[in-house]
């Protein structure tokens, strides 16, 4: 069920801060400080037995990174909540916790580049095996399963071309056999899709992306019970040290007041630039989760109250040129990476392959993915109209 109105704003505007603890203010202060003082050595003790338990040093919990903390793990319906400096650390830790030498990964095919490098790069040199499935079928994760299976990492949908995976099958199987689920949930947020409640042992989100939403700072989000945080904060996040600092931190609560109203503008503006694309004549294949075209739309509607900005489209004549023709004649979406912000970006898959590698006869080179920000719907039709009419 998703957040009802006025739990959300319960979240946003009230959990976790105590204004009376700091002067009454509005804006809960950046607490820029490396370490916390003691007058008693007994408390000192406390704190070096547990330092999740209370404020020792900032590496580990800081004051204006728990009211973030606090507030995330409300709007993923979670017991707690780590914070890190950016989803890649956020997943990294995750994996790390919960697996072992000679372990198994089951992990939805074609996964974030940095979750896949954890997988083929680093734990491979540890004897951990990972096998990637079409995550659509439950029964490939069925068929995956070894002994020796201990993680399954999932992404749905992902951001390029927003495959499903049926989220409750999955976390009824992992359960059944023990087995952790991870979940990247960052295209929905929490505010669309709840994976927790769906059965999901941890849920992840690049807070770089919609809660931040001013492209101007990182973070990653990783929630679930406070028996998993605290066994990954007791390890993976201090002796990493990849916790989110608390200017950062700050910059994301900042970002959370305004999510419910900047995801609608989104969700909004989405909906015309999709329905332009799909009435150009230029315009070959549209891909979002949520237009009744797309091949999982009934579980889309089933497991996703909403799907934001980001879609995935092809142009007919789908070479290298015309691609590159098209988004070089862009004048209002900018060129880059990543999504959630105020602005509104353009991201070609062909960028990422050699020239000579490109083969028009295959479509996954023809992607071009397009994130809708907070502009004006018909200041970004009319950017694509202009650029769509150059031949």
């Amino acid at each position: 069920m998703p957040l009802q109105p006025t739990e959300l704003s319960y979240i946003i505007n009230e959990l976790a801060e105590d204004r009376e603890h700091y002067f009454n203010a509005v804006a809960p202060p950046i607490v820029q400080t490396s370490n916390f003082v003691f007058k008693k050595v007994a408390d000192l003790r406390k704190a070096f037995e547990d330092e999740m338990g209370g404020y020792l040093y900032s590496r580990g919990l800081n004051p204006t990174v728990d009211i973030l903390r606090k507030k995330l793990a409300a709007l993923d319906g979670a017991e707690d909540c780590l914070v890190f400096n950016n989803g890649a650390a956020a997943i990294f830790a995750a994996v790390l916790a919960n697996v072992k030498s000679g372990d198994h990964i089951i992990s939805v095919r074609n996964p974030y580049t940095w979750a896949q490098r954890t997988f083929d790069v680093i734990l491979s040199r540890f004897g951990i095996t990972t096998t990637y499935v079409d995550g659509r079928d439950i029964k490939n994760f069925e068929a995956a399963r070894q002994p020796n299976t201990t993680f399954i990492y999932l992404e749905s949908p992902n951001s390029w071309t927003f495959e499903l995976q049926p989220i409750k099958q999955v976390a009824a199987l992992a359960k059944q056999h023990n087995i952790i689920t991870l979940i990247d949930n960052s295209y929905c947020t929490p505010l669309y899709q709840r994976p927790i409640e769906m059965g999901i042992d941890l849920a992840m989100q690049t807070a770089t992306k919609y809660i931040g939403g001013h492209s101007d700072t990182l973070g990653g989000v990783l929630s679930g019970s406070h028996q998993q945080m605290k066994k990954i904060f007791d390890r993976e996040y201090l002796n990493v040290g990849s916790g989110i600092q608390p200017f950062n931190a700050w910059l994301l609560i900042r970002g959370l007041r305004t999510l419910p109203a900047r995801l609608q503008r989104i969700t909004n503006t989405t909906r015309e630039v999709i329905q332009f694309l799909k009435s150009h004549p230029r315009i070959d294949q549209v891909i979002f989760p949520l237009d009744e075209s797309f091949s999982q739309y009934a579980l889309a509607k089933e497991q996703m109250s909403g799907a934001c900005g980001l879609i995935t489209f092809t142009i007919k004549d789908g070479t290298m040129e015309s691609i590159t023709k098209f988004c070089e004649s862009l004048k209002h979406f900018m060129m880059a990476v990543s999504w959630g912000g105020h602005e509104s970006l353009i991201l070609p898959k062909c960028a990422g392959i050699q020239p000579a590698d490109f083969d028009a006869n295959n479509i996954q080179h023809q992607y071009i993915r397009l994130y809708t920000g907070l502009e004006e719907p018909q200041y970004l039709v009319n950017d694509l109209q202009q650029a769509l009419n150059r031949e």
